[in-house]
């Protein structure tokens, strides 16, 4: 198991390498654009998560309060666009 996620971790390097190189300015970004870039990361992770809860959610209230959060987080990544 820990070697399959060598493996990942290596080919996810690679591809950030990659990209690195086929754009050379994207390192030369402001300490604002880093902060709005990972604020949207974070929200669009917590979209997937809340997601996953949202499929595995059986009481109607818990269901509810997910599908609220969702919309909450939908309106804030919007906000990026």
């Amino acid at each position: 198991m820990a070697r399959g996620w060598e493996s990942k971790d290596v080919e996810a390097q690679v591809e950030a390498a990659e990209v690195t190189k086929s754009n050379p300015n994207a390192g030369n970004k402001s300490d604002a654009q880093v902060r709005r870039e990972q604020e949207k990361k974070d929200l669009q992770l917590s979209r997937v998560r809340i997601l996953n809860e949202l499929e595995a959610a059986t009481h109607p209230q818990h269901r509810k309060s997910l599908e609220a959060a969702l919309a909450h987080l939908d309106g804030k990544i919007s906000q990026f666009d």
